[in-house]
């Protein structure tokens, strides 16, 4: 790949490290508060809110692509328009249209397994530390979004159909990264493949914590604020963005 690509990729991806997944719970747990304040509380409906966070998700996007080096600001505002727009579309799929949770969380399972696949057959490679071409950029943010709406169908789907409740369903996220983060540290399973894993588990994580804490009593939830909730969530993630800095990626994956 030419220098000047290489160049442009490397700081338009951050370092995967814990504060990278504790930003992307935080996240993910906005966009669940987010989604469900504009179509619930704003009595939008899912096919409303999915339109308005699919535009604002686009020009996200755009902005991102077009970028010349890594912005935290932007990247992780991509990133919580990916959940919100996951969030509403994730509702609009299970809800709505009446496909279910387990209905919708296949068809997502498959989208984002087909993403995958057109794209490491495309590129050659589906690692976050590659250099990435602005080719490889339209992936990255294609499979971000299956794996964001697939992890709200997931989340909805084992808090609601399992009988283990939000607080159960996150303890089940919870462990099941636990294991992820075991397999990386003590396995040879691709770095890759356990980074889409967690990107995925870190979804539903977040999307039960969120409903946790704005679905009423009678829900099991702790019936706060989706505003309050959405503006405190939002001020911690601002607040981990300038007071502990991000570098670009410049490693590459196995």
């Amino acid at each position: 790949m030419p220098n000047g690509v290489a160049e442009r990729a490397l700081h338009k991806v951050p370092e995967v490290t814990l504060l990278f997944w504790v930003i992307k719970v935080a996240a993910t747990t906005l966009g669940e508060t987010g989604g469900d304040a504009v179509t619930m509380s704003m009595n939008l409906g899912y096919l409303v809110g999915s339109v308005i966070f699919a535009a604002i998700f686009a020009a996200a996007v755009s902005a991102q692509i077009v970028a010349k080096r890594f912005h935290p600001f932007l990247y992780w505002g991509v990133i919580v328009a990916t959940t919100t727009f996951g969030t509403t579309l994730a509702d609009l799929l299970d809800r709505s249209l009446g496909i279910g949770y387990a209905g919708g969380a296949s068809i997502l399972f498959v989208l984002l397994v087909v993403s995958l696949g057109i794209w490491k057959w495309s590129l050659g490679s589906v690692s976050v530390n590659d250099p990435m071409s602005r080719k490889a950029e339209g992936f990255y943010w294609l499979t971000i979004m299956f794996s964001q709406t697939l992890g709200t169908a997931l989340g909805d789907w084992m808090a609601d159909s399992t009988g283990l409740g939000y607080e159960g369903g996150a303890l089940v996220f919870a462990g099941a990264l636990a294991i992820v983060v075991g397999a990386y540290y003590y396995t040879k399973v691709s770095h890759t493949l356990l980074f889409w894993i967690a990107f995925v588990l870190t979804r539903p994580l977040g999307a039960t914590l969120g409903d946790l804490l704005d679905k009423p009593h009678s829900h099991g939830g702790l019936a706060l604020s989706r505003y309050a909730a959405s503006a405190a969530i939002a001020a911690f993630i601002i607040g981990c963005l300038i007071f502990l800095p991000q570098r670009a990626s410049s490693r590459r994956g196995r």
